[in-house]
């Protein structure tokens, strides 16, 4: 399969190393011949490479993102690659600067920012339906949780959940949310944000479901450093009540993460299995 991709790009190839972090999607890293780099980036299914393919045209100009070199919709094997730049940089992290989270703030209310354009081809809307969205993929991944985690665990989550859903606010949106904003998405070179990745699970929606992995693997470490991505979100737009969202967001990305660790293998995925067990338990305790 891979070779069938480069063969279609018609990369002439130093070298080739896959990309650890990417949890849905297959990503190399590649050296041409002329020692530039690129990224090859196979999605998981058709439907993930061409929600990817709209999210580049519909962002660029807006936010950063790397440019899109090249693209394949695949064949009955292969779900479609895109060839993408190079980034400089690395991977946010809590050792970045106040300054840096201030920038991150910026481009990712930028990003909320983009209302539904007319019109959508596979990127879907489901503002309209939020309550009924989210309800449906916690009831969905719930099929899967049931088989991993004791009954008493599992009933105590279905009821939490039916309880934190009727306290939620009215949501915020219709808005461009990617779904998977995390460090590892976020890439910084000397303290500028370089680019944003990974689009291929983006949706319009609301946005208070876009907090909870930046919340949990970078802002909840440092005060300083969420006082500074708040200053830069609301320079763009008024950020919703974390205080209010994001318990019920983190119980729900906890509890559906551990069932998609079920569907795409529970060996290959047993550390991240592990870390959403143990922060399901504290989020119900």
């Amino acid at each position: 399969m891979l070779q069938r991709i480069i063969q279609q790009f018609g990369l002439q190839l130093e070298t080739i190393h896959e990309v650890d972090d990417s949890h849905s999607s297959t990503v190399y890293r590649c050296q041409l011949s002329n020692n530039e780099y690129v990224f090859l980036k196979i999605p998981y299914s058709n439907l993930k490479f061409q929600r990817e393919l709209e999210a580049y045209h519909i962002l660029k100009g807006i936010i950063p993102i790397p440019e899109l070199l090249d693209s394949w919709s695949g064949n009955e094997e292969i779900p479609g690659a895109l060839l993408l730049s190079a980034l400089k940089g690395h991977p946010l992290s809590e050792n970045d600067s106040q300054a840096t989270a201030y920038q991150v703030g910026v481009v990712h209310a930028s990003m909320h920012g983009i209302e539904p354009p007319h019109p959508l081809h596979t990127i879907q809307n489901e503002f309209a339906n939020w309550p009924m969205f989210i309800e449906k993929q916690f009831y969905s991944f719930a099929e899967d949780v049931k088989e991993i985690i004791d009954d008493h665990l599992f009933r105590k989550a279905l009821n939490k959940f039916e309880f934190m859903k009727d306290q939620l606010p009215k949501p915020d949106g219709p808005s461009f949310i990617h779904m998977d904003f995390r460090p590892a998405n976020i890439i910084i070179n000397n303290g500028n944000v370089s680019g944003i990745i990974d689009f291929e699970s983006v949706r319009f929606g609301a946005t208070e479901v876009d907090f909870t992995k930046l919340y949990r693997d970078y802002l909840s470490y440092d005060e300083k450093l969420l006082q500074a991505y708040t200053y830069g979100y609301n320079s763009v737009r008024p950020l919703v009540n974390l205080e209010i969202v994001l318990p019920f967001y983190r119980f729900t990305d906890a509890f559906n993460s551990i069932g998609w660790c079920r569907r795409r293998g529970l060996e290959k995925n047993k550390r991240f299995l592990m870390e959403n067990i143990t922060a399901l338990n504290q989020l119900l305790t």
